[in-house]
């Protein structure tokens, strides 16, 4: 495993002040985003695909509650029809040493009680924040060539992807300037894929865009449907997130957190 934290490589300016800035801000933003969402979530615990939902269809692909089984409340999973105990971590959760029937744990929230107008507040707010933060990224690294020389892939680096798989599975990393074919198309399969689809995807739930521009809903086969694909996106960014810490870590903390703080990275003395 190749991590050393310094090998005697040049110190390089790699990260230009606007991207450190906005990677701080999403990274804010998508936090009280998700735990907020999750406040909205409890407020209906399933999710359904097309344009209606209710006792009366049979079009859940997810619900998350709890039952009386044999005089104990249990908490429970229903994933495509398949039934899991999870009694303790979502649908039935401990509380002042007995179980409450609640969807999610108490820290998984914002507030951390059941309070959804104040979870809305939330959401909605960091929502304009990160939109607004997308967009500064964008103009910034257009004017920068950030855009181009560390998100757009280049036949080159398409053509590392095999060796580049293997050396991440093997936790081997080159310190250099250019980020790697894998960085490359990761971070912008989450800027220009998962963004702009949460997103929309929120504007296609909101009743005030469906009054001005309905066939946002539309294009996603209905509110419900925008529902479902919004939260699989959350889970792909929680996802993406987990996998970026673990990166970062087996990459050499200290020289990856200088560089998104304070803009400077250490190089390999080969990579000079």
């Amino acid at each position: 495993m190749t991590t050393h934290e310094d090998r005697g490589g040049a110190l390089i300016y790699k990260q230009r002040l606007a991207t450190r800035a906005t990677h701080w801000l999403w990274a804010v933003c998508l936090f009280f985003l998700l735990l907020s969402g999750l406040q909205i979530f409890m407020a209906r615990p399933d999710l359904y695909i097309g344009q209606q939902s209710g006792f009366t269809f049979d079009n859940a692909v997810l619900s998350i509650g709890s039952e009386i089984v044999d005089g104990t409340r249990r908490g429970f999973v229903d994933l495509f029809g398949a039934r899991f105990d999870t009694t303790g971590w979502l649908g039935a959760i401990w509380s002042n040493g007995a179980l409450q029937s609640r969807t999610f744990p108490t820290w998984m929230t914002i507030p951390s009680y059941r309070d959804l107008g104040s979870g809305r507040v939330v959401h909605f707010f960091f929502a304009w924040l990160l939109v607004a933060t997308l967009l500064v990224w964008l103009v910034a690294s257009l004017a920068n060539g950030h855009l181009k020389r560390d998100i757009v892939p280049t036949r080159r680096d398409l053509r590392e992807i095999g060796p580049d798989i293997a050396a991440h599975a093997r936790l081997e990393f080159d310190r250099r300037r250019e980020y790697n074919v894998l960085q490359k198309l990761s971070y912008g399969s989450v800027l220009f894929i998962a963004f702009p689809l949460i997103v929309a995807t929120g504007l296609a739930m909101s009743p005030g865009t469906n009054a001005i521009v309905p066939w946002i809903t539309d294009i996603f086969g209905g509110r419900q449907t925008a529902r479902t694909i919004h939260f699989i996106a959350m889970l792909a960014l929680v996802a993406f997130f987990v996998v970026h810490v673990v990166m970062v870590v087996a990459a050499g903390p200290m020289n990856e957190l200088r560089s998104i703080v304070t803009g400077w990275y250490r190089t390999d003395p080969e990579s000079e």
